[in-house]
């Protein structure tokens, strides 16, 4: 496996968002101008394109912000997600970030919190979603990667 950065949005990239998000959960506004600003990662195994994430800077000085975070279904439960956003992590840490912050499906929280995120504020919709705001500090404690 290997995971490709790119300043773009890929073809492969969109075509794993567009069935996770749009054709799976649903979602209608998947595609938005972050794309045009966003870090965006895919994941391949051989030369199957897997699994996908964007990162992009925050508002303030050393904060990051992860997000559309996608496997593709037959390729979940192997830890992919994992993998990819420990590869955000240490990519952003090497651009001078020094926080995370991502907008997580409710659903999925126990693994942001695994991976050393901690919720901050309420759950709010999103698209009639349940999302919550988690952030993680990449400080001289942190540890990259899930537990």
């Amino acid at each position: 496996m290997h995971i490709i950065h790119s300043r773009t949005l890929g073809p492969d990239a969109r075509q794993i968002r567009e069935d996770v998000f749009v054709r799976e959960q649903g979602f209608q506004n998947e595609f938005d101008e972050i794309d045009e600003i966003a870090y965006h990662f895919t994941l391949y195994e051989d030369n199957t394109p897997i699994a996908v994430c964007r990162l992009y800077r925050g508002d303030t000085p050393g904060e990051f912000i992860v997000g559309r975070i996608a496997i593709r279904r037959e390729f979940r439960g192997r830890h992919l997600g994992q993998a990819l956003l420990t590869d955000a992590e240490q990519f952003a840490l090497s651009q001078g970030g020094r926080k995370l912050s991502l907008s997580a499906q409710v659903r999925v929280r126990p693994f942001y919190e695994a991976c050393g995120y901690r919720a901050t504020g309420e759950p709010y919709l999103d698209e009639f979603c349940p999302h919550i705001h988690m952030e993680k500090q990449l400080n001289g404690s942190f540890r990259s990667g899930c537990l």
